[in-house]
């Protein structure tokens, strides 16, 4: 029997005063305020449940793994779907990069630092323990040293002084790095110098130069890499040259070096032009003399990390560290460079609208050295051979387009990705790819995020592109890049891809072959040193051990494989 009084009025109630039964009562006695209280319970009843209802429907669960890790609030806030995105538990070691990653990160400042593994499949590279235990001792040695602890404040005291008494050298010694040329070349020539902190117990500071601060999150917790604004030397960094006084290569040349006393600092000109006093930074001895200075400048282009393996002080460390040789960048990129919110904006809002539904991902990254506005024949036709021969795009049928247009449904869908300061070469793919039907049923969509028509260093929205390029290049499942692009190297690297290379074309024609498959994915070395520092002579250094070895896009470089 129905017992609620609010369905069936004309059943009766029971009246109860202090615990005791009453006579059944019948409801046409009940007095006018007793009626009211019941609508306005009824009336209560009714909004509480639709409140309970709505804060079931936009609760976000404490336990829900897109909660902690930030990537829920994100997907509101833009108003996109992750459909083709995994999400990962927040204990997972994917979100950590296989532990590369420090905990304690406030994650919504830096979304990239976490986010990236969702982009891309798990790395089949781990890093070693060694390098993790080495990470995070930097880490605390970077708290304790950086800018702004008493460390710090001692150091720079020093830091106009000629000489110092071995007795007052501090616990702490830095290593400045000058922000210098285009962006594929900072992220290289900065996790070169990165290494080269961690294998001399050196602290690392950043020049932020015009954007250094605007592209990229701080990858250490709790402290800054950045230079402060107020240090001695940052308007001397542009004038800094192999004439500088305190340049090592010019100290060797003059012969103005005394191993007898402890300079307060050094510059080290490692920049492609530099000379070869310059190169006798990578010779054991001068190691010994360049340890003791308290605070290094450094001012490169390069991918020195080859040349880093060559000297004996350094490669038994190097071999713990990594001991899967050709990750060195592919850890360390992966560590230091996570891009700013508004830099992983563009790579998300792109990846989601033109990538995410693909079957598979095909990056071609597009470096022209020719003078002149493209796009070129020659290079056009280079990419096309090299993307046909490797299987990685499907030829075109111009004869049977009535016949297969019927048949092309279930087929896989590849998303080509193009980046280049031209729009003619997607252009054209597209074109192609629009008018015929491919030979195996597969459709191909081409896409281009920017055509900026030439390279923009200083500006800051377009190294921000050109960053986001980046990331969405290594977030490919196949990658053909450009001889001698840095960009490429960049691409690479982050994404753990070993790409085909486009040969530099020689007088306008398309090389054949067209291209050819990395031997690893490290960056190339493009200004090794060829000297023995030991016999003090010349010397091939790319066959001085197994692992170091010329580049496939540069006879002279070196690279670690």
């Amino acid at each position: 029997m129905d017992q609620n009084p609010y369905r069936r009025k004309s059943s009766p109630i029971r009246a109860t005063t202090g615990g005791s039964q009453s006579e059944l009562l019948p409801m046409k006695f009940l007095s006018s305020g007793t009626m009211k209280l019941t609508r306005t319970f009824t009336t209560c009843l009714i909004l509480f449940s639709v409140l309970l209802a709505f804060s079931m429907i936009f609760h976000h669960h404490p336990s829900d793994p897109n909660r902690t890790m930030g990537f829920a609030e994100a997907r509101v806030l833009d108003g996109r779907n992750f459909s083709n995105v995994t999400t990962i538990d927040s204990n997972d070691s994917d979100k950590l990069l296989g532990g590369l990653l420090a905990t304690g990160f406030d994650e919504h400042s830096c979304l990239s630092r976490y986010q990236s593994s969702l982009y891309r499949k798990p790395s089949p590279y781990k890093p070693s323990p060694y390098l993790l235990s080495k990470l995070r001792s930097y880490e605390t040695l970077h708290k304790r040293c950086g800018p702004g602890t008493e460390p710090y404040k001692k150091a720079l005291n020093q830091l106009d002084q000629e000489h110092i008494d071995d007795d007052s050298n501090g616990e702490c010694k830095y290593v400045v790095w000058v922000s210098f040329s285009g962006l594929g070349n900072r992220i290289l020539s900065l996790a070169s110098v990165f290494l080269y902190a961690l294998l001399t117990d050196r602290v690392l500071l950043v020049d932020r130069g015009k954007d250094m601060d605007d592209l990229f999150c701080e990858p250490f917790p709790e402290m800054s890499w950045l230079l402060p604004l107020d240090f001695t030397m940052t308007d001397q960094f542009d004038k800094l040259n192999q004439e500088s006084p305190r340049c090592y290569g010019y100290m060797l040349k003059n012969q103005v070096v005394n191993t007898e006393n402890t300079l307060s600092h050094l510059y080290l000109h490692l920049v492609h032009d530099y000379g070869d006093e310059d190169k006798m930074f990578f010779c054991q001895e001068d190691q010994d003399f360049i340890k003791k200075v308290p605070w290094l400048i450094v001012k490169t282009d390069n991918y020195f990390v080859p040349s880093l393996w060559l000297i004996p002080g350094f490669d038994d460390e190097l071999n713990k560290l990594f001991p899967e040789k050709e990750t060195v960048f592919h850890h360390l990129g992966r560590y230091l460079f996570h891009p700013r919110n508004q830099v992983w904006g563009l790579v998300t809002r792109y990846y989601e609208a033109y990538l995410s539904n693909a079957d598979e991902k095909i990056g071609i990254q597009v470096r022209v050295f020719d003078v002149g506005a493209g796009p070129f024949q020659h290079v056009m036709d280079q990419i096309s051979a090299c993307t046909r021969k490797e299987k990685l795009l499907p030829e075109v049928d111009t004869t049977l387009v009535e016949e297969r247009s019927h048949k092309v449904r279930g087929f896989k869908h590849k998303a080509v990705l193009v980046t280049s300061l031209s729009s003619g070469y997607s252009e054209n793919l597209k074109s192609m790819y629009w008018e015929y039907p491919t030979s195996t049923g597969e459709i191909i969509g081409v896409h281009q995020p920017s055509q900026e028509g030439y390279q923009q260093t200083e500006k800051k929205m377009h190294n921000g592109k050109a960053l986001a390029e980046m990331y969405l290049l290594s977030m490919t499942d196949s990658l053909v890049t450009s001889a001698w692009s840095t960009f490429g190297y960049v691409a690479q690297g982050l994404g753990g891809l070993k790409p085909w290379i486009l040969y530099k074309p020689e007088n306008r024609t398309a090389p054949d072959p067209a291209c050819v498959r990395a031997m690893s994915m490290e960056p190339c070395f493009h200004a090794p040193p060829f000297y023995d520092c030991k016999a003090k002579t010349g010397i091939d250094t790319g066959k001085l051990v197994p692992h170091v070895t010329h580049c496939e896009d540069m006879s002279w470089g070196l690279k670690v494989v």
